[in-house]
């Protein structure tokens, strides 16, 4: 996963609000009510949100499971990898004006991956006519952060807030992932999961999330085919990449590898087995490990979002 030195980086797209403490306006409780969860157990157990309707949800957030009960922390193999180090010294504009500082910072790889997604985005929307892509900033918080969707605390991961429409990115979710649920790691599984935030953006710029309607859970649901559905566009952003002229080369298989990891590694099936040991199908939310895997590649073999129609047929 290699930037393209000379790429000019846009850090205005990234809101920084680690250094200053939760992020004023919104509200809320910890857990906004209504939200459905798909189970993955954390310090104090701990699941997945999706995002099920235009609502105010979140969609990746770590709060108690309401079918799991009293959970504990999954035991990971081996020595736990080294939390990624949080320096939001000097604002980004000043540190992140290059490809070439992506390729040397986490933060300023967080700025590409997002520049390159939005840039996509907007070119698709372009391509296709119609209503203009409007861009969504990120927020890289820690501790806790309000939004408009409610507040939400150190336990959160990424997560998108449709009401404000907003990203929300805790660094250190990147570490639960390989420490908890197995996932390999590594610079593209962040760009994995932050591309399938922005997939909830762009069903909420189109409507879709209104397609789910009452079908919040199950194996078949409208809540598994919309997060389906933005593994999907996670692809489709991946396979264009390098048009958006922010990478100097297409992606390697091992990055592929690394977001087909992160992918397995959140399936409905995978953290139920580490949490309640059993699959419970009518629980699901976000669709098997299986299923996530095959609809990134879906995206990424074909470049096209037309193919990422999870809500026709069988999943």
């Amino acid at each position: 996963m290699q930037f393209d030195d000379d790429a000019k980086l846009d850090p205005s797209e990234i809101e920084d609000v680690r250094a200053t403490g939760p992020k004023q306006g919104g509200g809320g409780g910890m857990m906004p009510a209504g939200c459905a969860s798909l189970p993955i157990s954390g310090k104090g157990g701990g699941c997945l949100l999706v995002i099920l309707a235009i609502a105010a949800l979140f969609v990746f957030k770590i709060v108690p499971s309401p079918f799991t009960g009293d959970q504990q922390q999954p035991q990971g193999g081996g020595q736990a990898p080294p939390a990624p180090a949080v320096t939001p010294s000097g604002n980004l504009a000043e540190r992140c004006k290059t490809g070439a500082d992506a390729d040397q910072s986490e933060d300023c790889r967080i700025v590409g991956i997002v520049n390159s997604i939005q840039t996509y985005w907007k070119q698709a929307f372009a391509a296709r006519g119609g209503s203009a892509y409007t861009p969504a900033k990120t927020v890289l918080f820690s501790r806790a952060v309000n939004t408009a969707c409610g507040a939400a605390d150190s336990a959160v991961g990424p997560f998108y807030c449709p009401s404000d429409r907003k990203v929300y990115l805790d660094l250190t979710f990147f570490n639960t992932l390989q420490r908890d649920y197995g996932a390999e790691g590594g610079p593209f599984a962040q760009a994995y999961v932050i591309a399938h935030e922005y997939g909830h953006h762009v069903q909420n710029l189109l409507g879709t999330m209104n397609r789910v309607g009452n079908s919040r859970q199950g194996a078949s649901s409208g809540a598994v085919r919309l997060e389906l559905q933005a593994d999907c566009y996670a692809g489709v952003w991946a396979n264009n990449a390098v048009k958006t002229g922010f990478y100097s080369e297409p992606f390697t298989q091992a990055d592929i590898d690394q977001a087909l990891s992160a992918a397995a590694a959140v399936g409905d099936d995978s953290i139920q087995r580490k949490v309640q040991g059993r699959v419970t199908p009518d629980a699901f939310t976000h669709g098997t490990s299986q299923q996530r895997e095959k609809w990134f590649t879906v995206g990424y073999q074909t470049g096209d979002p037309k193919r990422c129609d999870t809500f026709t047929g069988a999943i």
